[in-house]
């Protein structure tokens, strides 16, 4: 099969499959909508996971199921192959999915009323982490240059390590902002971090969405210790739904600490269809993630001209990673709230920017490009409708 404009511009008809950004989506906004929101896509999952999970659903039972090392290898297999980053067996935990990564993380690091490092505008559930978790938010809030480009205010972050703060989340490459990190900023990240102790969990689960000339460098290839990297097949392959993840940790004594939390809060990993879905992705997945990674290369310069054409005011970050935009609109003078109003009544539907951060957020929304490329047009137009109203 061609993974080619032609397969990923056929889309996939999702309504009626309970899929929350679309049935979710009509049923509080209506028929009409045009979602651009949640980050999964609109493109079939590769071949070969299908198949795989057919082939398992075959089987007339599907009771008690072990993890082989042939599943573990199919991860181990992928992410030398794709990032040169090397790992054991032994240094895998299953998890259900990255958000429990990361709650896992803070209650087996950290103690209540412990602060733990965020840097806003971040994913939502990082914050709500800490926040459910019993932890003192402890923000580091990223700089954001005149162009929308952000960079990493390290100065905040051992403010936050000199208050006492005992752990640090990373969103690598970043959601909301399409930051890939460099090997240069990560490293000076880490020796601040060594230097007061303070040991970083790094949500890991966008790798494979970078755009030349960027390049993603995972943490495990720079620091042994203190370190945790959260994976998952779920986003690269459109396999959310399945709930499956990895806890990848290198360090014996922080990973043993992570496992006897997994124990403890009774998380249970190994879903049998997510396991083989994640197996089959990793093992035979390249072409269409290759395929894939072009067709959204496509998408950010659509997306990056049609926003400079129809929204003179607007300031829409650097895409380097993810298939994420982050649009600066404060110049259109509406809050996130009036914003979404607008944009729903106007039949489309975007993340509003203070699910990533009050303070840091307020008039910014984040669109999802990972659908056919005729989507892009139409959502900008109808935003400009919003906007215009």
């Amino acid at each position: 099969m061609m993974f080619d404009r032609e397969y990923f511009d056929a889309g996939l008809y999702r309504v009626g499959t309970a899929c929350e950004k679309w049935d979710g989506c009509r049923a509080r906004s209506g028929a009409d909508v045009l979602p651009m929101w949640v980050a999964d896509m609109d493109f079939p999952s590769p071949p070969a996971v299908q198949e795989a999970l057919l082939r398992r659903a075959a089987h007339p039972t599907w009771g008690y199921t072990e993890v082989t090392d042939e599943d573990l290898d199919a991860l181990r297999g992928f992410w030398e192959r794709r990032h040169n980053v090397s790992f054991t067996r032994e240094e895998i935990t299953l998890l259900p999915c990255v958000v429990t990564g990361l709650k896992l993380a803070i209650l087996s690091l950290t103690k209540p009323g412990d602060g733990v490092i965020i840097q806003s505008p971040v994913y939502g559930p990082f914050r709500m982490s800490v926040e459910v978790t019993g932890r003192k938010l402890a923000d580091a809030p990223l700089r954001r240059g005149k162009d929308g480009h952000y960079t990493m205010d390290l100065e905040a972050v051992e403010a936050r390590c000199r208050e006492g703060a005992k752990l640090m989340m990373l969103c690598s490459p970043h959601n909301p902002v399409s930051r890939v990190w460099s090997a240069e900023e990560l490293q000076a990240l880490l020796e601040i971090l060594d230097r007061w102790g303070v040991p970083l969990v790094s949500d890991e689960i966008h790798a494979d969405f970078v755009y030349a000339p960027n390049r993603f460098v995972s943490m495990l290839n720079l620091a042994e210790k203190n370190v945790l990297s959260l994976v998952a097949a779920s986003k690269t392959f459109n396999v959310a739904g399945l709930q499956t993840a990895f806890c990848v940790c290198r360090d014996e004594e922080i990973r043993r600490r992570y496992r006897e939390t997994v124990e403890a809060s009774g998380v249970v990993s190994g879903n049998i269809f997510g396991v083989a879905a994640a197996r089959a992705a990793f093992e035979h997945g390249d072409d269409w993630l290759d395929g894939l990674l072009a067709y959204l290369d496509g998408n950010r310069a659509l997306l990056a001209e049609e926003v400079a054409r129809e929204l003179p005011k607007a300031v829409l970050s650097p895409m380097e990673g993810t298939y994420l935009g982050w649009i600066d609109l404060r110049a259109y003078g509406f809050t996130c709230a009036e914003l979404q109003a607008r944009t729903e009544r106007a039949g489309v539907v975007f993340t509003g920017g203070t699910f990533f951060g009050a303070e840091t957020s307020e008039g910014f929304l984040r669109i999802n490009i990972a659908c056919p490329s005729r989507n892009i047009p139409e959502a900008i137009r109808r935003l400009k409708k919003a906007l215009e109203a």
